[in-house]
């Protein structure tokens, strides 16, 4: 039977593994990929070393130190969440920056598209006086 401290690891190896053959294959790009690698580098030394849980949990006054291994996970989770909704925050408003200058390219590109069609037009009716 095999130690579940074993099975930690390699569940932890597991995932920097696929982290970064997701990395090689442009799927996730650099940040992301720093903050994953680290979750599974936790994994694997929290796996391979579960009683630093029971040396560290008294410090922080948990009773049961498996608890905090939840807590711990539970309080990444959120930090992750938020962190992706600053970076959707940041690219909607990236967005919406990008959309208005494009409509104010696009007024100015309808005020002078008249002035150079009547410019080419004025041009036409001069060359053709010119082979009269």
């Amino acid at each position: 039977m095999i130690d579940y401290q074993w099975t930690s690891t390699f569940i932890g190896v597991l995932i920097a593994g696929l982290i970064l053959f997701l990395v090689r294959r442009d799927h996730l790009h650099g940040p992301y990929a720093v903050w994953w690698l680290f979750v599974a580098a936790t994994v694997v030394v929290l796996g391979a070393f579960p009683e630093l849980f029971d040396k560290v949990a008294p410090f922080f006054g948990v009773a049961y130190p498996p608890i905090l291994a939840v807590v711990l996970g539970m309080g990444l989770l959120l930090l992750k969440v938020l962190t992706m909704d600053l970076e959707r925050s940041r690219q909607e408003r990236k967005l919406r920056r990008l959309v208005q200058r494009l409509a104010v390219l696009e007024a100015s590109l309808e005020k002078v598209q008249p002035i150079q069609h009547a410019q080419g037009e004025g041009e036409e009716e001069v060359s053709s006086r010119r082979l009269e």
